[in-house]
């Protein structure tokens, strides 16, 4: 009786010691990227497995990566989960799992902007900083950046959507005169805040913060 008692023991030695090893060689391949930002600053907590941490050299490769991927217009969740597991990879891991947490939610990605010029007064001022939510989740009244094909990015009122276009417009209404005087005549220069015509994918996301 003790005899089989021993070998139904070592039978449980045995499995856990196989379960141990398969979990600490899965951990060995697999790495948990969690990163944390608000638009502005940015934390990198990177997990592969308790009996195994991930080199802190790759953490901080992911940070500075990710510190100038936000800053970017055209850099979207998924650009930056695919770049992250590519950067995880070249550390030998097979695999990486990547989170990005904001005060906006799960997997939502704020950009960090400076606003530019008075077209937005008395909403936003010139060097005003703003966070955009990058989304095409927006509505009329919606403050958005958008790419514009001569100014590149522009803050404006979102007015009307109509079909696959969106019509932005400027808070600011004022509109500037100036008169030049030439030998023969006056020039009269009037210049208006920009409101414009744009297709809807345009539109890079919303501004939270401001």
């Amino acid at each position: 009786m003790k005899s089989r008692s021993w070998i139904i023991a070592g039978i449980i030695v045995v499995f856990i010691v196989a379960a141990a090893s398969a979990y600490l060689y899965q951990g060995l391949d697999k790495v948990d990227v969690t990163i944390d930002t608000n638009g502005t600053e940015i934390t990198v907590k990177t997990t592969a497995s308790i009996f195994n941490n991930a080199p802190p050299e790759m953490t901080t490769e992911i940070e500075q990566y990710v510190t100038n991927a936000v800053k970017d217009y055209h850099s979207t969740v998924e650009s930056i989960q695919k770049d992250v597991q590519e950067i995880v990879k070249s550390y030998g891991y097979k695999e990486a799992t990547v989170t990005i947490n904001s005060q906006f939610g799960l997997n939502q990605l704020p950009m960090p902007a400076v606003v530019n010029g008075d077209s937005m007064v008395p909403t936003l001022k010139n060097g005003q900083q703003i966070v955009v939510l990058k989304t095409d989740n927006y509505k009329v009244g919606d403050i958005v950046v958008a790419v514009h094909p001569e100014y590149d990015l522009i803050v404006k009122r979102l007015s009307k959507i109509e079909g696959d276009r969106v019509y932005l417009t400027s808070d600011n209404k004022n509109v500037e005169t100036t008169t030049i005087y030439h030998s023969t005549y006056y020039e009269v220069i009037t210049k208006t805040p920009l409101n414009t015509w744009l297709p809807k994918d345009s539109v890079i996301g919303v501004v939270k913060v401001y």
